[in-house]
């Protein structure tokens, strides 16, 4: 029997769905750098304000945008429109034709085997409010698998 992830798009799921799609990796989270030459998109270990780092969830996810003014809200299109997202990001392997890896809950059952940056990084991921923004290319990271 199909899964749901598997016979709709992503514009056809419902909003409990497209939630469910989330592993909670917390990548998304992580401040990035685009290189304004060539457009490639650096990760750093610096969290969203919001992001708890030690439960790698978002601390208001429904008010977040009142608080992180450029917090993106995914959305099909963003998804498509964004080639920021990791990889290994639900959204962005659905869109792509890739399906979901052994690992996401949804396939496993279990939220444990997800690879999650905070958790595979502990100690790496520093929370935005001890950081000096301005000094973001300085803590550019490359230890996290994208696939």
């Amino acid at each position: 029997m199909e899964s749901f992830w598997e016979k709709k798009s992503l514009e056809e799921m419902t909003i409990e769905e497209w939630e469910a799609l989330c592993d909670g990796c917390a990548k998304c989270c992580l401040h990035k750098i685009e290189d304004d030459e060539t457009g490639q998109v650096y990760y750093t270990r610096v969290a969203c304000q919001l992001l708890d780092v030690d439960q790698c969830r978002c601390m208001d996810y429904e008010n977040r945008s009142k608080f992180v003014s450029d917090c993106l809200q995914l959305t099909p299109k963003a998804v498509r429109e964004n080639d920021w997202l990791p990889k290994s990001c639900a959204y962005r392997r659905l869109a792509e034709g890739r399906g979901l890896p052994w690992w996401h809950p949804l396939i496993s059952g279990k939220q444990i085997t997800v690879p999650k940056i905070c958790s595979a990084s502990f100690g790496k991921i520093l929370p935005e409010k001890r950081i000096d923004l301005s000094q973001l290319e300085g803590l550019i990271i490359d230890w996290f698998e994208e696939d």
